[in-house]
């Protein structure tokens, strides 16, 4: 790998963590006014829309060109990592919040590293076990010292709180916390087979298109069994946020996973709780503890150890 595509690869996925840490507390926002699989759908929609423009552009240097097998791959990584695992997150989210949804989830380069030795051949690395002992430790404590149903927002969770046998930890919660882990490393390790030797702007479309029509039955089934339509004015946020985090993050994405691999590429996009945590804790007034702080740090250093270890 060339050290000018790892340092431009590297900071592509930087500026993705951000958008998705950013847009992931803006969908947070609209949760009493859209549902899950409304956010997600909105959010796919725009980005299908707005990736048929770009493909449609007159000055694009080469045509669209997707062979079948790159396209079996790219279909597998948008529903197995975009569908399954966006929608697994959110509802994760709307149960534990996102201080904890976001974090707990954000271990996948974890399961990335290990899901990369079975299908392509990843060395396996003793500093690498180390990152994984840290990074289980850090989302121990972030399960353990999750905000409850009871806990206030706008506080600091105390110690005698968590510790407290009237709280309900909510394990659905978490479990689909780490669901979406699972889903978006799967997703990435895919995606990474599915863009080589083409162009990231055609993998995304491809993503995009088969992502939204699967969208079309959920929302459609979900709506006759009762699901609420989401407000006009939610609908425009997540519409507006999606065409940054989902339509401009995940094209991004795409080019950091083509140019430095799925393993630091996903390195990249796990430092989103360092925007996300702060926002949250500022802005949505999630509560928040000691041990949360802590945990969040531990799952973030043993990704990276477990990511740039030598």
């Amino acid at each position: 790998m060339q050290s000018a595509e790892l340092i431009l690869g590297s900071a592509i996925g930087l500026f993705t963590a951000m958008l998705w840490g950013i847009s992931t507390n803006v969908y947070q926002s609209q949760r009493d006014e859209a549902t899950p699989i409304a956010i997600s759908a909105i959010k796919m929609w725009t980005a299908m829309a707005a990736m048929t423009l770009i493909v449609l552009l007159p000055f694009r240097s080469a045509p669209f060109f997707v062979p079948l097998e790159s396209a079996v791959f790219l279909v597998a990584s948008v529903t197995i990592g975009l569908v399954i695992g966006d929608l697994a997150y959110l509802i994760s989210q709307e149960r534990i919040g996102v201080s904890y949804a976001f974090p707990i989830s954000n271990t996948f380069p974890i399961l990335t590293y290990m899901i990369a030795i079975i299908f392509v051949g990843e060395v396996i690395i003793v500093s690498r076990i180390i990152g994984v002992v840290v990074a289980v430790a850090g989302v121990i404590l972030l399960s353990r010292s999750q905000s409850l149903v009871e806990a206030p927002r706008n506080c600091v969770v105390s110690e005698e709180f968590e510790d407290s046998t009237e709280t309900c930890t909510d394990w659905l919660g978490i479990g689909m916390a780490l669901l979406a882990a699972l889903c978006w490393a799967t997703g990435s390790v895919l995606l990474q087979r599915g863009v080589e030797g083409i162009d990231p702007i055609d993998a995304n479309f491809v993503r995009m298109v088969f992502g939204s029509a699967l969208f079309v039955p959920i929302v459609s089934i979900s709506l006759r069994r009762g699901m609420p339509r989401p407000t006009g004015r939610a609908a425009r946020i997540v519409l507006v946020a999606g065409l940054f985090g989902m339509t401009i993050g995940s094209l991004l994405y795409t080019y950091s996973v083509k140019l430095v691999g799925a393993a630091i590429a996903a390195l990249m996009g796990s430092t989103s709780p360092l925007f996300a945590l702060p926002i949250s804790i500022l802005a949505l007034k999630e509560g928040f503890s000691s041990k949360s702080i802590l945990g969040a740090v531990l799952t973030v250093t043993g990704v990276i150890l477990v990511i740039i270890a030598v």
